[in-house]
């Protein structure tokens, strides 16, 4: 007995979305393939963002008079 799948019954997400959109009315369709590019934009959009440090030593005024266990539990009133 053959494990693989064959070809004729496998469809890939590529070819599931294509049939979808295809089965769609006209209007539909191109508001389908507008969320599309939405989404590819917002893939894009995270790929470029880096992760930076420039808060680190925000805080080092407070080193001497505070502890670090006050700071996590001031931290939430400084988020909105």
């Amino acid at each position: 007995m053959n494990n693989t799948i064959s070809r004729k019954n496998f469809m890939t997400s590529a070819e599931t979305v294509y049939r979808m959109i295809n089965d769609l009315p006209p209007d539909l369709r191109s508001e389908a393939i507008h969320y599309i590019e939405e989404l590819a934009k917002r893939k894009n959009n995270l790929k470029m963002k880096k992760f930076r440090l420039t808060w680190a030593g925000g805080l080092s005024h407070l080193r001497d008079s505070t502890t670090s266990v006050e700071l996590q539990h001031a931290a939430p009133t400084w988020r909105d």
